[in-house]
């Protein structure tokens, strides 16, 4: 019969690295599929008011953007210095927040449409009177959740 013994001094084999640039690109191209750009430059100055009592919006996916202010440095020479209002990437005017809200609803599954909110970020500047026609637009088009974007306010 033979003799069994342990041996003794063999460290086990290196762990390979040659699969570790796989793994770091397959990493790169999943974040890279997988991450949402900003889809609009923001071309009005949004400077909003601070509050107390905030709350965070829960799906972002359901949320419209209209944005009021004033144009920035680039856009003043063409659009002045009155306050705009700004849907998705382009200025517009009243007439257009029916339709823009209808391309938002329609790319929304039906099940989740009863959800979808407007938040409004309006500048502190911007008289109410810009503010109350744009309600009024939403209101007509049937967006009646409405949600006014703020800061918190410094304790």
């Amino acid at each position: 019969m033979g003799k069994f013994q342990k041996k003794r001094g063999k460290s086990s084999p290196e762990v390979s690295t040659a699969s570790l640039p796989d793994i770091i690109f397959m990493l790169l191209f999943f974040f890279m599929v997988v991450t949402v750009l900003r889809d609009s430059e923001q071309k009005v100055n949004v400077v909003t008011p601070t509050a107390t009592e905030l709350t965070k919006l829960e799906k972002k996916s359901l949320v419209n953007y209209i944005y009021v202010g004033r144009p920035v440095e680039k856009f003043k020479a063409t659009y002045g210095t009155k306050p705009r209002i700004q849907l998705g990437d382009k200025f517009a005017s009243l007439e257009e927040i029916p339709l823009f809200l209808e391309k938002h609803r329609s790319k929304v599954s039906e099940n989740m449409r009863p959800g979808i909110k407007t938040s409004l970020k309006i500048d502190n500047s911007v008289t109410m009177g810009i503010v109350t026609d744009v309600k009024q637009a939403l209101r007509k088009a049937g967006q009646l959740l409405v949600n006014y974007s703020a800061k918190p306010r410094a304790k």
